[in-house]
């Protein structure tokens, strides 16, 4: 599948300060990741550490915490990975899932979708 850049918000704990990015739309990524100094800035805690697979082969072991994500109006709870200053944000199936968003990568949107309570 294509990936591509679309415009998200991230808040803080209390989702009254957001900051918008344009995050790279990964469906692979299990989570969002976002630089570090932009989530220290709305005062996201990190609240536990975890081993990633990374696309080179690697693993790498990053903090995760908990914040406010805004999509197309839609807001939701979700984890993010803190990442190095000069990594590109990464919107992940976490994050999509929770603001019960779908992919279109031929026209590069993201639509809502109906949840599955199987």
């Amino acid at each position: 599948m294509g990936c591509f850049r679309y415009p998200v918000e991230i808040g803080d704990w209390y989702a009254e300060r957001f900051e918008r990015v344009e995050a790279l739309v990964d469906t692979g990524a299990s989570y969002s990741m976002l630089p570090t100094p932009l989530l220290e800035s709305l005062d996201v805690t990190p609240i536990k550490r975890m081993w990633f697979h990374v696309a080179d082969g690697g693993r790498i072991r990053r903090s995760l915490g908990y914040t406010w994500i805004r999509v197309d109006g839609q807001l939701a709870i979700t984890l993010v990975v803190f990442a190095e200053t000069d990594s590109v944000p990464l919107l992940g199936s976490h994050a999509l899932e929770s603001l019960g968003m779908g992919v279109d990568p031929v026209n590069k949107r993201l639509f809502e979708i109906d949840a599955l309570l199987l």
